[in-house]
Formats: C-alpha cells, structure tokens, sequence
C-alpha cells in the first residue's frame, strides 16, 4: 500500500464516507519503546464523535477550560475504530483519507503499519482495497507524547522567542496555540483534528486538477488540466468544464492528450475566454462576483455525465506596490486601504467550526467595514468553508504559512521535505479563491531574530527567502509573496518601510499621535489591548461576574509576554489614566463597575482615533489589521469579538471607523 500525500479530486464524491463515530480512546504513559502495544481492552472510553483530545475529555466532563490545567503533550493517546465494509468491487479502489493528525502519530489496520506522520498540517490518502476484510476491521492510532521528543537534545537556535514554552517546538510542524501560555487557551491539540474517512473511487479517478481564473482587462481566462488515471474497462468519452452566473451557462470541452506527461498518463486540457466578464471585488469597493464551476465527465456507455464540482472563481487581479518603501494593495487596478483583523479559530479546542458558525463570523468582520483578515502563522491552516466565505461576502485573505518566531531547522533535510509537502497541498486548497491576497512566509521570524540580537545575517533564512516564494509562485502566480508579517526596512520592526507589527499606540504607551509621526505604511498586526467585553462574557469567566481585574482567575486570561513584568490590562490602564485622568487603581476598589466601563470607551477611542489617523488622506499608511478579531475564550482578550461572538465595546467604535 502507498501513502500519497494530499486530497485527491474523485469524481464520485458522493461515495466518501465520513468515519466520525464508534470511536474508543484511551491515555497511556509516555512511551518511546518500539513497536509499541495498545492498551488492554478495559481501558478504553467510547466517545461521541472523532475529536482530539482535550475535546473529547470536554465532551465526556472529565476536562474544562475552566478546570486544572491538565499537558496532553505529556502522555501517548490512542485511538480506535472497529467497522465493517463491502470489498473493493472491480474496477474500484478503497481510499483511507486521513486530513490532519496531530502530530505525531502512527497508524495501523488490522495490526499492518499504514504510515507514519509528523506533521498535523499533511493530509495522507492510503489505497487499502487489499487490506480491508468484510466485518471486524480494526483502526488504531497511536499519538505520542510530544514531550518526550521535546526533551531530546538537538541543536541550540540561534535565538529565543519569548513567546514559546519550549524553544525545540522549532522542530515539530504543529500549531502554537495551546502552546503559548501567555496568551492562548492550555489545550494543545493532540489527536485527530481534522477528518477520516473511506471513499470508493472508480470507475474513474482524477488527480492534481490545475484550474485557474485570470483577468485580462475586461477579458476572464479559465485554464484546466485534468491528467486523468481511467480504469482498464473505463474510457473517458469527454469532458466538459461548466462556468455558471446567474442566467450564463458556458460550456467548454477539453482536448484529449494521450500520454504526454512524465508518468505515461492522458490529460485533459483546455483554456477560454470569457468577455465583459464580471469582477470579483472586496466588499469595501464593489461586488464579489462569483462562477460556479464543475466537470461533466462522460463515461463510454454511460446513460449520463459524472458532474464534479469544482465550487466558485473569480476573476480580479492583484498587484503588490513596494517601491519607496510603500506597501500598497492594488485590487483590478484600484489601490484599496486593508483593514481588518487577525483571524483565529472559533473553538481554540477543536481549532475547527462549521460552515454556518464560520460564514457568520466572516460577516461580522464584513458588516464592521473590513475587508481583511489574515491567518497569523501562531494558527491553523482553515478550512475550505473559511474561504468560501470569504470569497462570497468580498473579505480578502491575508494567508501566512504556519511558521512564527523561531528558529526553524532549514538544514535538516527531513524537515524541509515536510515542509514542502506541506505548502503544497496548502496553495493546492486555495489557489483558486479569489479572496486570496497575499501568501507570507511566516509571523515576525525577522523580527524576533533582530529584536534578540542575532547576527544581521541570520534574520533572513532560505525557507522563507527562496523555498516558499518558489513554491508560490508556481503554484499561485497571481498572488504576491511577502517573506515575513515584519519586513522591508533596515529594521523588521520599522514602521516607515514595507510591514511591521505596529504596537507604537499600544504595549509601547506612546501617545496617541504616534499614530500620526510613525509614518506607519502597513501594519500586519497592532492595538492589542485587553479589550474587557460585556458583562455576558464575564459571567462566564472563572468565579463569574464578581471577579475582579487584579484576581488570578482574571490575569490567567489577561493576554501577556511571557516574562514580562506587565500584561495587557497595565497597556490599557495607561491609556485610561491618559484619556480621563483618572487614576486606574483607584477606581479598580472604588467603583469596579465604572472602571470596567470606562475600560470598554478606552480601548474603542484609541483604536478609533488611531484608525482616523492612518486613513486620513495625506498618510502614507495603506492598511492595519488588529490583533485580533475574536477572543479565544472568555475574558478579556484582544479580540474585538468575545468567544461566543458577541461584539465588545471597541468593535462598534471600528464599525464606525472603518467604513468606505
């Protein structure tokens, strides 16, 4: 059996088969003896539905956000599935999908090694059509304590991040969240954080789609390659690529090439045009046209077509202005100031939401006048449905890859391998959604280097430089690549040169027209304050509404520098005391009640009145995205948005702001 990295387009996708329930776990001591033994049967717990960890011990009450903190880094966890399934019929392949394991895992069905993964962000895809019996299969997946790779000695980086528990994290392709006590939840994701399944494919398969949209003045230019992998008593008849919008339907067939590529497959190929085509836009500066696209695949003797869909596209261009030190975001030809937010996931336990949950808080950021989120590099890779909504409601999408900070191995071959399997199953995911704008290598890596006094040399590294801006564009050349959230200037952390994580008005309490004489151009993230929601939010807190600012069940989810002898509640009593001359403490015993409020209009004006600043017409400022759009639970945190997604204060104060 062969494990192929990355999902694969089937054409009968109706035929997938979710394997979400009748799973057993069970924690085990952390255990590097090889091969490893499954628990005995008495240890298992039946769970509800496939989840990872510390979701599961949610769901089944033995865990809580609002409990102990319990490392889950710390032990092995295994997970099991028995299932039933018909044998592969003739002409078919059984397919086990395996979209993220986090993240360090091995799995085996029925006591046969499948694979091995050390990546979360890899999806696997494994043929077990042999392999599978008709009853009593057995699933077993072994995630292993990261701790315990954490504590092998490997080469020292050539600085520190504050920000990281545990400097080797640099090592592991997994996310920080849950790994950053400052500032996010204690619940690393360890298990299955995204789907498993079996799918059935044939009679016919299809594999790496290449499908792309361009613009051309007013002229949309569709381009499909379809190399195609037919079974022996299969023959593609034709196939047909579909565009729809509103009333248009235009169909185009593809012309058949017979083993033209490296492997000796045939392809399907094809490009067209498409005149006065409509435009997709940010929702600030028009509409966001949308086509819906599919296949029509017709099978020699077969009564009707397979239909694949291909979901939407759209047609814009983007072009990146850096010349004198700007940073300038051109949409179809039209400069547009991005403002927005830094997204995170909805649920920091799962790190997943459905698409319902997803599209509503894209539009929230929507209805408050951005036209901007960007997936910081401390996050997760989001879901299809994230972009969907994105696409639909004209938010564009600023996507780093998973790296922030440290100092990552670049010369370990094993690791850069990962890596590159990685970003490309990434860029394959999202290379046709138009919301799209702007691919970067990671979150402050420059940054870090030079504010912890590494060598000028060092700041700059090859993975970012040269391996991911070859990836990009090759497999996205339409979007531009930026090396790292903090760059361009003699300085990452400059602000009057390309990007920089903007933090003048706030954790550096300057006044408030720095804003102003900053000469800021762009600001991949700024205004972290610890934004106190409303009182809904606070009840839900440890100890509830009665606790207080200086309580420990308060400072545990006050977002902060690890170290550090301040947080984000001193960063906005300093602008209380500056804004109403009133002395924070004081009021904190005196009238707990009045501070909170005043907290609330102190955060909204600063951000308000900044905000004016950088969009007034002489500034040079071409966008600022906040830290960030949604809190990750309750308290208050630097979203703009509480955990269950009720607007703070400092959001009604943007949504005035920040409109066209």
């Amino acid at each position: 059996m062969m494990s192929m990295a990355g999902p694969l387009v089937g054409v009968d996708c109706g035929r997938r088969k979710q394997l979400r329930t009748h799973w057993s776990i069970c924690p085990g001591p952390a255990n590097r003896a090889e091969p490893r033994v499954p628990p005995q049967e008495a240890a298992w717990i039946p769970l509800p539905e496939l989840m990872p960890v510390a979701a599961a011990l949610r769901e089944l009450k033995q865990w809580s956000l609002d409990g102990p903190p319990r490392r889950f880094d710390a032990e092995d966890w295994w997970y099991r599935l028995t299932f039933d399934t018909l044998p592969a019929a003739t002409g078919e392949r059984i397919i086990l999908g395996f979209d993220g394991l986090a993240t360090l895992a091995q799995v085996w069905l029925n006591e046969k090694e499948l694979l091995i993964s050390a990546n979360m962000f890899v999806a696997h895809e494994v043929d077990v059509s042999d392999a599978l019996k008709a009853v009593g299969n057995e699933l077993l997946i072994c995630f292993s304590a990261l701790d315990t790779q954490l504590a092998i000695r490997r080469k020292r980086p050539r600085w520190r991040a504050p920000m990281i528990e545990h400097q080797q994290l640099r090592w592991f392709r997994t996310t920080l969240l849950g790994r950053t006590p400052g500032w996010s939840p204690p619940a690393a994701v360890v298990g299955p954080w995204r789907d498993i399944w079996l799918e059935r494919r044939g009679p016919i398969d299809i594999t790496n789609l290449s499908f792309t949209a361009r613009v051309e003045g007013t002229t949309g230019i569709v381009s499909c390659t379809l190399p195609t992998q037919a079974f022996p008593d299969a023959t593609i008849e034709s196939v047909h690529l579909q565009l729809t919008r509103g009333s248009l339907v235009d169909r185009h067939r593809l012309t058949l090439h017979a083993n033209q590529d490296s492997v000796g497959k045939n392809h399907f190929s094809g490009e067209w045009r498409i005149d006065d085509v409509d435009l997709w836009w940010p929702h600030t500066h028009g509409e966001p046209a949308l086509y819906s696209a599919s296949l029509q695949i017709r099978m020699t003797g077969a009564e009707h077509d397979f239909a694949v869909s291909l979901g939407k596209i759209g047609f814009r261009t983007i072009a990146l202005d850096t010349s004198g030190g700007n940073f300038s975001l051109s949409i179809n030809g039209v400069a547009v100031f991005c403002r927005g937010a830094c997204w995170t996931p909805l649920d920091p336990v799962t790190l997943r939401a459905n698409a319902a949950i997803t599209h509503a808080a894209v539009a929230q950021a929507s209805t408050a006048g951005m036209n901007m989120l960007r997936i910081a590099g401390t996050m997760v890779y989001e879901e299809e449905h994230f972009f969907n909504a994105c696409d639909e409601l004209g938010m564009l999408v600023w996507q780093d890859f998973m790296f922030a900070n440290m100092d990552y191995p670049v010369d370990d071959p094993a690791f850069m391998e990962s890596v590159a399997v990685e970003v490309r199953q990434q860029l394959r995911s999202i290379q046709s959604n138009p919301c799209l704008a702007l691919l970067c290598g990671n979150s402050e890596v420059e940054q870090q280097a030079a504010m912890w006094g590494a060598s000028r040399e060092a700041w700059r590294s090859p993975l970012f430089d040269e391996t991911l801006a070859r990836l990009c564009a090759e497999k996205v050349p339409g979007v531009p690549y930026w090396p790292s959230s903090a760059h361009g200037g003699s300085f990452p952390h400059q602000a009057n040169v390309g990007t920089t994580s903007y933090y003048g008005v706030g954790a550096y309490l300057r006044p408030l027209d720095d804003a102003r004489l900053s000469d800021l151009r762009f600001a991949t993230e700024c205004l972290a304050f610890a934004n106190v929601p409303a009182a809904s939010a606070l009840e839900r807190m440890p100890g509830g509404f009665t606790t207080r600012v200086h309580h420990p069940a308060w400072k545990a989810r006050s977002p902060r520098d690890l170290g550090a002898g301040w947080d984000f509640d001193d960063v906005r009593d300093h602008y209380l005391e500056s804004l109403f001359e009133a002395d924070p403490q004081k009021l904190r015993y005196s009238d707990h009640e009045k501070y909170l409020t005043l907290s609330r209009i102190t955060t909204g004006e600063v951000m308000a009145t900044t905000f004016a600043q950088w969009r007034r017409p002489a500034s040079p400022c071409r966008g600022a995205i906040v830290l960030f759009l949604r809190d990750l639970w309750a308290g208050a945190g630097w979203g703009l948005i509480d955990d269950a997604g009720v607007p703070k204060a400092c959001y009604h104060y943007l949504k005035r702001t920040l409109q066209p």
